[in-house]
């Protein structure tokens, strides 16, 4: 399954970044993606909310969450958010099947 992960350097992460331009996040964000099993799609760097980082991977839905888990509770992000993305074919198997169930659920209302 994908998933991306969003998250904003930490003025500490920007600083050390400062000091060693070199410094490879990627690779670093791979390793820790490859010990959980799963396989990095994407790495990218955005600006959304402050200078951060944009994160496509493949990986099994514990995976992503202990791999969320992780770098979140790192003094390195914050904003640190988690969705999982969806292909086309699953976005229609999701509304034929939303078709099937939709008179089956009465709102609270």
């Amino acid at each position: 399954m994908l998933f991306c992960i969003t998250a904003n350097y930490t003025p500490k992460a920007l600083n050390a970044m400062l000091e060693n331009p070199s410094l490879d996040r990627r690779a670093a964000v791979d390793k820790l993606v490859t010990a959980a099993g799963g396989k990095l799609v994407g790495f990218y760097g955005t600006l959304v909310d402050g200078p951060g980082a944009l994160t496509i991977i493949d990986v099994d839905p514990v995976a992503a969450a202990a791999i969320t888990g992780t770098v979140a509770a790192s003094d390195g992000v914050r904003n640190v958010k988690m969705m999982r993305l969806w292909t086309g074919d699953e976005v229609m198997a999701i509304r034929k099947k939303r078709a099937e169930i939709h008179g089956s659920y009465k709102a609270p209302v």
